[in-house]
């Protein structure tokens, strides 16, 4: 008997039964969903995290297509589904027993066009998944499409940017880092301050401190509070205070 594979429609019936009307107010408020904020008209149901991941595991054969029309859906959580599914399946595609690259490229295509489609539209869909699809992708390829993406008008596209160079971080790699944040130092949106600051911090946790430091030398003084403080978070306190007062 041949098995039936799994649907979006599959996902979303796990979601609802995980789901909580209290919970979806709070986290309405959390990702920022009201008028004028940067979630704004987000749709959530109430899926806690932990409860999001479980019932995408159960998923994990969920075939591409779907994937997609649940990450065309208005729920919130039924993105963040499709893109813990969506990691998964690039990660086995990648294994070296199974390396299928028309596969990966096949997944990479799908994600630019839900983050062009403004799909991938709040940090949390950014950070699980940037760092996981485009990231291991381009460790080897020309990185081009991150210094397009990190000029794009959408906070969303330019966070990606950032988000990928995570993987590069961890590979031991920080020039795509370092030129991305010099390209976005005078960005003052928030979300992107964080994200400048958080991924020079992980190149001095896990490159070279003298790297990161290195390029605070250079940029401090042009840097948004917001960026120097993530990225000095793990210095001595009067070389943080030093770099601060600049």
């Amino acid at each position: 008997m041949t098995e039936v594979a799994p649907t979006a429609a599959d996902v979303r019936t796990a979601l609802a039964a995980v789901a909580d009307p209290a919970d979806a107010v709070h986290l309405r408020r959390f990702f920022k969903t009201g008028p004028g904020e940067y979630g704004e008209g987000d749709v959530f149901i109430g899926a806690r995290v932990p409860a999001t991941r479980t019932v995408a595991k159960r998923f994990a054969a969920l075939p591409l297509g779907e994937i997609d029309e649940l990450l065309d859906s208005e729920v919130h959580e039924h993105r963040l589904a499709a893109l813990v599914i969506l990691n998964a399946r690039f990660a086995r595609a990648a294994k070296p027993r199974t390396l299928d690259t028309d596969g990966q490229a096949a997944m990479v295509r799908l994600y630019l066009d839900a983050v062009y489609r403004g799909r991938v539209n709040n940090w949390d869909l950014v950070d699980v998944s940037a760092e996981n699809v485009i990231g291991p992708w381009l460790l080897d390829r020309p990185r081009d499409l991150l210094f397009e993406l990190a000029r794009a008008d959408s906070i969303w596209e330019r966070r990606v940017a950032l988000l990928t160079t995570f993987a590069f971080i961890k590979a031991g790699d920080a020039t795509t880092t370092f030129a991305l944040c010099e390209q976005l130092l005078s960005d003052r949106r928030d979300l992107i301050q964080k994200a400048v600051g958080w991924m020079l911090r992980e190149v001095g946790k896990r490159i070279d401190r003298a790297l990161l430091t290195g390029f605070l030398d250079d940029h401090a003084a042009a840097m948004g509070r917001t960026a120097l403080s993530y990225a000095t978070e793990h210095l001595e306190p009067a070389e943080r205070a030093a770099y601060r007062a600049r």
